[in-house]
């Protein structure tokens, strides 16, 4: 048992949770660091930092003061019905942004300038070039979901020189780029798209949002031939069959997918070999988890020296 007092839990599956705590017991030398496999005083418990942690392992901790999200989603807390009523706080970190928008205009360009073509041509021992390259200014980008990582994507993208827009369920202003707001703008946003980027957080609301109905909102007088997906938000954003079949009809001319109804992707899974569709393994914007550490142990250092949390999640709106 510790009776150390303003002990922080680390809830963790999926990780090793043995480097966390190496990295907590290093940046907060002066309390005790114990995992869900620890016996502990559960009135000890102050702060929780967590990772699809068992739903329900986080009740029963008296004097929990928030709860960090170890990775850049929270569907994993917010979805716990049996979660306590502490704030929630996300991680907002400059290198977790910068990669998920080099992922970003990675892809875009990639579909731009037709470099999964070119691959495949390659492999088959084909030189054979392709007449009509529109410029990135004919090329419309939405990016759907305009939180820190979405903002940081479009004015990027638009630095490429793409026409670009966003959509977010609340108004949000970026200098020099046009913005939708709400299910009363989303059908004008969808229309102009031609390369949709998805980076929603995974709400009850945005849950299987990527359907066959919105992939037929998409605009079908663009450049590039027909519209094309990118999601690297959350696996439950879309439906899979209906990316299939949108792919089969011509509804969706590619996709790029780096997240997924199951993880990892299974084998028998029709999307690994679709010649339109490319997979990574939710691999676009990797955190850094010395970076996610020092942030959460700076949060701690802040509120007991009687500073507010920044980054805190609005539970009702699920981010």
């Amino acid at each position: 048992m510790t009776e150390r007092p303003d002990a922080l839990l680390l809830a963790i599956t999926d990780w090793d949770p043995t480097p966390w705590l190496d990295r907590f017991r290093r940046l907060l030398p002066d309390r005790a660091i114990v995992t869900g496999e620890d016996s502990f005083d559960p009135a000890s418990i102050r702060y929780a930092a967590a990772w699809k942690h068992r739903p329900g392992s986080l009740a029963g901790l008296p004097n929990l003061e928030a709860i960090f999200s170890l990775g850049a989603g929270v569907d994993h807390l917010v979805g716990d019905p049996g979660l306590p009523s502490a704030p929630i706080l996300r991680v907002v970190d400059r290198d977790l942004t910068e990669r998920m928008s080099e992922y970003v205009v990675l892809h875009c360009l990639m579909h731009l300038r037709k470099g999964w073509t070119y691959a495949q041509r390659q492999a088959r021992g084909i030189w054979e070039d392709d007449d009509d390259q529109p410029a990135a200014r004919e090329v419309r980008v939405g990016i759907m979901g305009l939180g820190v990582l979405g903002g940081d994507a479009a004015c990027k993208l638009k630095v490429m020189g793409f026409d670009v827009a966003g959509w977010s369920r609340s108004r949000r202003r970026l200098d020099g780029i046009a913005t939708y707001a709400g299910e009363a703008e989303l059908d004008a946003f969808l229309s102009r798209t031609d390369i949709l980027v998805v980076l929603l957080p995974l709400t009850p609301e945005t849950r299987g949002v990527l359907n066959a109905g919105l992939f037929g909102r998409l605009a079908r007088d663009g450049r590039l031939g027909g519209p094309i997906l990118i999601n690297a938000g959350r696996g439950g954003l879309q439906v899979e069959a209906d990316i299939l079949a949108a792919l089969r009809e011509g509804t969706l001319k590619a996709a790029t997918l780096d997240v997924f109804e199951t993880e990892p992707l299974p084998a028998s899974s029709l999307l690994w070999s679709h010649p339109a569709v490319q997979v990574t393994p939710h691999n676009a914007a990797m955190s850094d988890p010395d970076a996610i550490a020092s942030a959460i142990a700076g949060q701690i250092r802040r509120h007991e020296a009687g500073e507010a949390f920044v980054n805190a999640v609005d539970p009702g709106r699920g981010y």
